[in-house]
């Protein structure tokens, strides 16, 4: 005898707070996976809701809104067509749960919560859930289906106790955020628990952007024996039928296999997405930034422009009297190859007005950080002053190496609603747009071809606030310091540690000085998409106030 159920893997962008648009966006799913003969469809962890809602779950008129949403999912299934199963937090005898709700033939048939709670990281879950029960399966559309929730497919007891209690089927929703090494870590867990279990499994993951988090999908079904039965695709909403045979006992998974997106294409990807969600969800109209002429701005700017769209990206050139002629042509230049809209405000009347108003301030002492940083303050003035005229956000252009070392102005470069970059090491900027400058990301807004000037790639960085200045004049070349800095920071690695891996004694002492003396900067920092395992934010806390100094005396 032999059975064949097909299940929708709804992989779609959560609106967090929005429960009406989200509803919506299922209902046009569900349409969608009927049309293909679906009988179940399965959204993400958390998707009715968005995630993480963080202390929103705390207010009882927006659960009484997701419990609205549940109810209103209930009479949908009245039609007869799939059943839903969703993720929504839930409220029961005054306790909080993280949830999955089946619903079919107008009923709630059955409602499990999340066993394993997460709380490292970027995750506070124990902050505002309490854990629940060890669930066991329920008889849907003629399988028998346990349905773990993100955490509990990274541990082998809540699929264990599925498997005792008689599952045909694990369905894991989720909402795992991306870093680089993520994509892998999943896949070799859910393979290790279908191994463990015998059982086929299928991840169902949400995509889009939250804050500092970027869902990068990629949902995937595993056979027995660990085979992959089919993947969707990264960063990009999708409804993916996958069939579910059972013949003389043996539950078979098939349907599409989308490559998943890797290594540059995956950052990169990552980078639109969290970009164009944080803007759009968020209600502005675009962006604005200052083009310098220097690579990270470059990297912002086409970012952007994939991201929303040349229209929607205005960029501001400020020069003083240090900014090179060729910095002047290479901003001019990226313009044009982006199609954007580029002014320039030269910020020398400006540094004219302040020396003449801190006259007596400064008198009797040497120009220096003060007058540099001054600079730097200024364009962010302008900046925010075009944004309050015209409501774009703007852009930050700084990146992880120079926010780890300090290497940055605060209310100047670091001025922004969003920093693309904050996550991205200054090898990495290179690497991305040289990458960009031969590859069309797919679901790009921006031109085909080389859109970043080679000569911005190939010149030596600078900030150009004071004659001749150079990165290295401050800091070790990056490849060197991005690899200590990435040693302190996502390894949490000591001085000692890093020089035996071979570097130097007085770079790694140096780079640990200014990553403890600028923590007060990154504090006040905009957030910025998450993409390595470690990101200042969410997930990198220290203290502001510390007496602890790594630097023995």
């Amino acid at each position: 005898m032999t059975n064949l159920v097909s299940i929708a893997l709804a992989q779609l962008n959560a609106h967090l707070g929005n429960i009406k648009a989200n509803i919506s966006r299922l209902t046009e799913a569900r349409i969608q996976a009927a049309a293909h003969g679906a009988e179940i469809i399965v959204t993400p962890e958390m998707y009715l809701s968005g995630y993480p809602c963080d202390d929103l779950v705390l207010r009882g008129d927006f659960m009484v809104e997701v419990s609205a949403g549940i109810d209103q999912l209930v009479r949908l299934t009245e039609d007869g067509g799939p059943a839903i199963v969703v993720g929504a937090p839930r409220v029961h005898k005054s306790e909080i749960f993280n949830s999955v709700f089946i619903l079919d033939g107008g009923k709630q048939v059955a409602c499990f919560d999340k066993v394993n709670l997460p709380n490292y990281g970027v995750f506070d879950d124990k902050r505002n859930f309490t854990a629940g029960q060890m669930p066991g399966p329920i008889m849907l559309r003629g399988l028998k289906i346990g349905f773990p929730i993100c955490e509990d497919i990274w541990e082998p007891d809540v699929v264990e106790c599925l498997q005792e209690s008689g599952a045909d089927l694990i369905i894991a929703i989720n909402a795992s955020p991306f870093d680089h090494t993520k994509p892998e870590l999943r896949m070799q867990a859910v393979v290790s628990r279908s191994v463990e279990t015998d059982l086929p499994v299928i991840y169902v993951n949400m995509v889009g952007g939250q804050d500092e988090l970027v869902y990068d999908g990629g949902s995937f079904a595993i056979n027995t024996g660990g085979k992959l039965a089919c993947h969707a695709p990264s960063f990009s909403e999708s409804v993916l039928v996958v069939s579910a045979q059972n013949s003389m006992g043996v539950l078979t998974l098939t349907g599409q296999v989308s490559p998943p997106d890797s290594d540059l294409t995956a950052l990169y990807r990552g980078l639109s997405m969290g970009l164009r969600d944080y803007v759009y969800k968020n209600g502005f109209p675009g962006v604005v930034l200052g083009l310098s002429g220097g690579i990270d701005s470059a990297l912002v700017a086409a970012i952007a422009v994939d991201a929303l769209g040349p229209d929607a990206v205005h960029a501001v050139m400020m020069p003083s009297a240090y900014t090179s002629q060729e910095s002047l042509d290479d901003a001019e230049k990226l313009a044009f190859l982006l199609g954007i809209k580029l002014d320039n405000i030269p910020i020398t009347p400006a540094i004219t007005a302040l020396d003449d108003m801190l006259y007596d301030q400064f008198s009797g002492t040497n120009p220096g950080v003060a007058e540099e940083n001054i600079q730097s303050r200024l364009r962010g003035l302008v900046l925010m002053g075009i944004s309050n005229k015209h409501g774009a956000m703007v852009l930050a252009t700084g990146n992880k190496s120079e926010y780890a070392a300090g290497y940055s102005t605060l209310y100047g470069d670091m001025c922004g609603g969003y920093a693309p970059l904050k996550d991205v090491w200054k090898v990495d900027v290179f690497r991305l747009c040289t990458w960009r400058n031969q590859n069309l990301p797919r679901g790009a807004a921006g031109p085909d071809g080389a859109v970043i000037p080679q000569d911005i790639i190939d010149k030596p960085p600078s900030a150009e606030l004071r004659p001749n200045q150079k990165d290295t004049d401050s800091l070790p070349p990056y490849d060197r310091l991005d690899a200590i800095m990435a040693a302190l920071c996502e390894e949490m690695a000591d001085i000692e540690a890093i020089v035996a891996q071979g570097f130097d004694q007085a770079e790694v002492t140096r780079a640990s000085q200014l990553l403890f003396r600028a923590e007060h900067k990154r504090f006040q920092a905009a957030p910025g998409p998450k993409m390595t395992p470690v990101a200042f934010g969410r997930d990198r806390r220290l203290p502001l106030t510390s007496g602890f100094n790594p630097i023995k005396p």
